[in-house]
């Protein structure tokens, strides 16, 4: 099923718009792109401004999937920014100035959006430090939100605001927006590697993944000005339907001392309710 719609102005060619693109939950291309349009209010201010690499699956979840460094093919009018990589290399990377290039995105089966921690007009100065707590089987979304939670008060002591949220896959994201210009990636790193000194036995700051079973790897490496993590509010191209979900810091204590993994999965429809009741918990972050 194909269709042409108007968004902002412009003319967008919806196409495989009943492809099911999660089979376990019956999830249609259509559905992707009607949350995408629903969550816009709190999703495009976390985009605005920023590069994007994003994650396609074509063929749905359980078909070939990669991540898309350079935007390809777009129409004349969808917003690119170019810079210099390596070698003098030209990189273009897409950006989101709107609801018609989110929509446009969609109907591509981008999945999952990860934008940078840097804005095209400072690049490649952080606006945030971002860690992602990562665990290693058998430790799971519990165990990662209490070093979370271990994490929170290291950031209060510099003075900064942490925000937590779901990756929407096994682990959790903590953000803490930044005042000024710094190190993010030496910052982080000296604060992983002070968790894992102070908690051994839940904590290692590693890459090595023999060192992370039943732990959670705290992924300073994420302030690297060439990584990116999956905004607030983006599908992820898992089994079933999940969402890189802002919570509280209430939720996170919640789920840690009641050992309740399911307490912090979230839905398309579970984040439009949350939105309507609680607002975006990701404001200013």
């Amino acid at each position: 099923m194909n269709r042409t719609v108007g968004v902002d102005g412009r003319k967008l060619a919806l196409t495989n718009l009943d492809k099911v693109l999660w089979p376990q939950t019956g999830t249609t291309k259509a559905e992707l792109i009607e949350y995408y349009v629903a969550v816009a209010p709190a999703l495009l201010p976390h985009l605005e401004g920023r590069p994007l690499t994003l994650r396609r699956f074509p063929d749905g979840v359980d078909g070939i999937t990669w991540h898309q460094n350079e935007i390809q093919r777009e129409p004349d009018w969808f917003p690119v920014f170019e810079t210099t990589g390596r070698e003098g290399r030209r990189l273009r990377f897409a950006t989101v100035d709107g609801l018609a290039a989110l929509v446009w995105l969609a109907n591509q089966a981008a999945i999952e959006l990860h934008p940078f921690s840097w804005r095209i007009d400072r690049p490649r100065e952080p606006t945030q430090l971002v860690f992602d707590l990562d665990p290693g089987a058998p430790a799971g979304l519990v165990e990662a939100a209490r070093v979370a939670l271990a994490l929170r008060p290291l950031l209060e002591e510099l003075r900064l605001d942490p925000r937590a949220k779901t990756s929407g896959s096994l682990g959790l994201h903590v953000h803490a927006a930044l005042s000024e210009p710094l190190d993010t990636k030496a910052l982080a790193k000296g604060l992983a590697e002070r968790l894992a000194e102070e908690r051994p036995d839940e904590v290692v700051a590693e890459m090595r993944r023999e060192l992370r079973t039943g732990k959670v790897f705290v992924d300073w490496l994420q302030n690297d000005v060439t990584r990116q993590t999956v905004a607030p509010y983006s599908l992820r191209g898992l089994a079933y339907p999940t969402v890189a979900t802002p919570v509280s810091w209430d939720e996170v204590e919640r789920a840690a001392a009641e050992g309740r993994p399911e307490s912090l999965v979230f839905g398309p429809a579970d984040v439009l309710e949350r939105l309507d009741r609680l607002g975006d918990l990701f404001a200013g972050a």
